[in-house]
């Protein structure tokens, strides 16, 4: 029987979750005993593009239409989506700036302050163009799997990850998560 495939990407966050999946250590080798480790940080390859993932993994909160587009895509292409992080669970720190007015905070950053910009304009490119608030990755599509933490332990994470390559849901206890 084939190996699952294991498929990661990131939205809005500091990517502090992956590298916490390469704080598993030697662990990583069974890992990959497992499951075909695609698009990790253990790989370094960015927005996968594949069809018949098993095991999606995302990170971070969704910031833009670009962040929507990316988690479209790994939900279609995963039999099961995990978020990954706070950030993806519930908008995390990218989450804080929810709080203030959008432009106002737009126009100090890009016009108000030293910039390297020069143009005396908000950018307007798809990538940097924000949304009016940062949202968690289940307010656009489905997941099965959550996985807080700001990171999630590298336990927490291969015990996810071994569980869904055995084909097991997993069952993440307290303990786990370092709630104590």
């Amino acid at each position: 029987m084939a190996k699952p495939k294991v498929s990661s990407d990131w939205c809005a966050g500091c990517s502090g979750c992956h590298m916490s999946f390469l704080d598993m250590d030697e662990r990583l080798l069974e890992l990959v005993n497992l499951a075909d480790i695609r698009a990790t940080p253990f790989t370094d390859l960015k927005h996968p593009d594949e069809d018949g993932v098993q095991i999606g993994i995302i990170e971070g909160g969704i910031n833009n239409l670009t962040h929507i587009e990316v988690i479209k895509r790994m939900r279609e292409r995963s039999k099961y989506l995990v978020a990954f992080g706070d950030c993806a669970v519930f908008g995390g720190v990218p989450a804080m700036r929810n709080f203030f007015d959008l432009q106002e905070t737009l126009r100090y950053a890009y016009i108000d302050t030293i910039s390297t910009d020069e143009s005396g304009k908000i950018p307007n490119d798809p990538e940097v163009a924000v949304m009016t608030r940062v949202q968690a990755i289940s307010e656009v599509v489905k997941v099965d799997v959550f996985l807080p933490g700001c990171p999630p332990s590298a336990d927490a994470i291969f015990y996810t990850l071994s569980e869904l390559a055995k084909g097991r849901m997993p069952k993440l206890t307290g303990d786990l998560l370092n709630w104590h």
